[in-house]
């Protein structure tokens, strides 16, 4: 099932995307979340990220060819950081280059979104507080995480955290295709099976330092070939069965 968030006639709404078709979900008090009978067509919204979380937590050199790329060693355990709500931006917006910086990078990568509450809980029992997965972009200002010699400022200027378009409840992560496209040429591509940690261990990691909460989002790490991102450039993640997102960057 493919879970979108939008806005329509001036609201926000979730809704069940099938084919060009969206079908309007709402909270009831005894059935939970359900269909309401109206539908509308993808061409009549604005697409939104598709979920707003309390936190986005990020995963450092997660891929074997990332590490292999810059000659480093997989860590021992997760790297962690993290991006503001802040930096969200939907599929179709615009990465606005930052003017304190003079390099740019995209990092497509795999995002784990979780449906319900979880602290402290082992591998196995992750899946259960997966709602399901979407495409991101961590996009980075290279030159401010070397100078600065740490990733907050480098990972969290507005518009430097695209997901979408949708949110794929009904996938295995464990062997899915992940590829970047700059203008339209490859620039990443790889595979979800050479991660470090996989989906599952870094939910049951994370959850052992805080608790998460429906929404929340882990970006869990950007294979080999990360690159430099102009003004002009067209940027696209797309991940077997989850779709493509695709964004621009334009001058502040």
């Amino acid at each position: 099932m493919k879970l979108a968030r939008y806005l329509h006639d001036g609201h926000i709404h979730f809704g069940i995307v099938e084919g060009d078709v969206l079908h309007e979900l709402e909270r009831t008090p005894f059935s939970g979340i359900e269909r309401r009978g109206r539908t509308c067509r993808l061409d009549e919204v604005e697409l939104l990220p598709p979920v707003f979380p309390q936190k986005i937590v990020a995963v450092g050199l997660n891929y074997h060819d990332h590490a292999e790329e810059f000659d480093l060693d997989l860590p021992a355990e997760p790297v962690l950081f993290m991006k503001p709500p802040s930096a969200l931006l939907a599929h179709g917006g615009e990465i606005v280059y930052p003017p304190m910086s003079e390099r740019v990078d995209y990092e497509a990568e795999l995002v784990l979104v979780c449906g319900a509450e979880c602290r402290n809980i082992r591998p196995e029992e992750a899946p259960s507080c997966v709602l399901g997965y979407t495409c991101g972009n961590d996009v980075t200002a290279r030159d401010l995480q070397v100078k600065d010699g740490q990733w907050t400022r480098a990972k969290s200027f507005d518009t430097f955290c695209p997901l979408g378009p949708f949110i794929e409840t009904e996938i295995d992560p464990g062997v899915l295709s992940i590829e970047l496209k700059l203008n339209g040429e490859v620039r990443q591509s790889s595979n979800t099976a050479n991660m470090a940690f996989g989906p599952a261990e870094l939910l049951s990691f994370v959850s052992r330092i805080m608790t998460f909460y429906p929404g929340d989002v882990i970006m869990t790490g950007t294979p080999s070939g990360v690159g430099e991102m102009h003004p002009g450039d067209a940027v696209e993640v797309i991940i077997e069965g989850l779709g493509t997102l695709r964004n621009t960057i334009v001058a502040p």
